[in-house]
This record gives structure tokens, C-alpha cells and sequence, in this order.
């Protein structure tokens, strides 16, 4: 897939404000200072399209972009650390739940984890989570610039072992960076091929076609 065009929509935090549900979307989310903003920006190729920021926990809302014109890309606030107050967390947990639950055009989930670390408790919290209430996901490791391919494919392979202790079936992963620009193809012919297996809702598509006669 190309990107032709990529462009910010709007900016809330509730999922009931979000586009209307008419094409499909994908989220991006993962812990504060994963390196979600740069690999955003890397497979849009648009260094500005998403605020970066070296302070955990910037982005705050949930954000709408539109990509060919013919899907949305999200950006979540991060979860984790973040240099805020417990109580701000807490909301952006509570509207980032109810997004992730009941969007209805949401296809899939992208869960970003820093290849250099051990598997963290709120990335594999977070997964559970996920898989308990039926919410497709893959995992996407960032900054795979930050090691060797061999060290990092070995992080990989570590963390892929560690979670078949609890887990049947693992989701599918992606090896990235956004500085040396990897991963985007692999991310973007995924999204093509899941674009392909989108209904919009009956409900929004009546009330188009009804705006339309009007």
C-alpha cells in the first residue's frame, strides 16, 4: 500500500464523537515513551503528522487520522508512566477502554513494546486484557534500530517464550523502527489485506443513504 494522503480529523476523548463508523480503522497504542508518534509518523511518511514528544505520556486524547482517504488511524494516549497526575491516567484509561470496546469499525489493535525490555507488566496486562474480551491485536516491537538484528530478533524470541507460559495461541507480531524505517510495508500490506474484510455498520449506512435522497 502508498500513502498518498494522511490527515488529522479531530481530537476527543469519546468514542461517541469519534467519525462515524463508515471505514475501517486502526488504533495505536502502547506504553508512554514507546515510540508510538515516531513509528506513526514513519509509516504515514509524515515527520509531523503526530506530535513527538521526549516527555512520557503526551499524547492525551484520542486521535483521528485519515489515511488514502479511505481508513482512520488512531492514536491512543499511551498507558504506564506518564509525567501527569494519577487522576488525568485514570480518565485516559477510562475513555481509551470504552474506545477499544465498543468502536465499532475498530479492525484491529496495534500494541507497541520497546524490543530492548524484558516483558513488562502493563504491556502483558494490557494483551490479557485484550484477549479475555475478544479485541484483535497484534504486537508491534519498536526501535529495533536501538540493537543488532540478531540481538533483537533474540529479544523477540525471549519474549515470545515468556508469554507461551499462559498463553494458547500468541497474536501476530511486527519487528520496527521508525528510524531506520522498518516495518512499515509489513504493517501496511496487514491493514490492506484486513481493509478487505470491512462491513461498515448497517445503522450508519442506512442513515447515509437516507442524507443522500435528502
Amino acid at each position: 500500500m502508498n500513502i498518498n494522503s494522511a490527515n488529522f480529523v479531530m481530537s476527543n476523548t469519546d468514542y461517541k464523537k469519534c467519525p462515524e463508523p463508515l471505514l475501517p480503522e486502526y488504533a495505536f497504542v502502547g506504553r508512554s515513551n514507546v515510540g508510538k508518534s515516531s513509528l506513526i509518523n514513519m509509516i504515514c511518511g509524515n515527520k509531523t503528522l503526530a506530535k513527538t514528544s521526549s516527555t512520557p505520556g503526551k499524547t492525551q486524547l484520542i486521535n483521528h487520522f485519515i489515511i488514502n482517504e479511505n481508513w482512520y488511524l488512531v492514536d491512543l494516549p499511551g498507558y504506564g508512566y506518564a509525567k501527569t497526575g494519577n487522576n488525568l491516567i485514570g480518565q485516559w484509561n477510562k475513555f481509551t477502554s470504552a474506545y477499544l470496546q465498543k468502536r465499532e469499525n475498530l479492525m484491529c489493535t496495534f500494541v507497541l513494546i520497546d524490543i530492548r525490555l524484558e516483558p513488562q507488566k502493563n504491556d502483558t496486562e494490557f494483551m490479557e486484557n485484550m484477549a479475555i474480551q475478544g479485541l484483535p491485536f497484534v504486537m508491534v516491537f519498536t526501535k529495533a534500530d536501538k540493537l543488532g538484528s540478531v540481538a533483537a530478533q533474540r529479544n523477540v524470541d525471549n519474549y515470545l517464550k515468556k508469554m507461551e507460559e499462559t498463553w494458547i495461541e500468541l497474536p501476530q507480531y511486527f519487528i520496527t523502527s521508525a528510524e531506520k524505517k522498518i516495518g512499515a510495508e509489513e504493517i501496511l500490506t496487514f491493514v490492506e489485506n484486513t481493509n478487505k474484510l470491512f462491513t461498515p455498520p448497517k445503522q450508519y449506512t442506512k442513515n447515509r443513504d437516507l442524507n443522500r435522497k435528502k
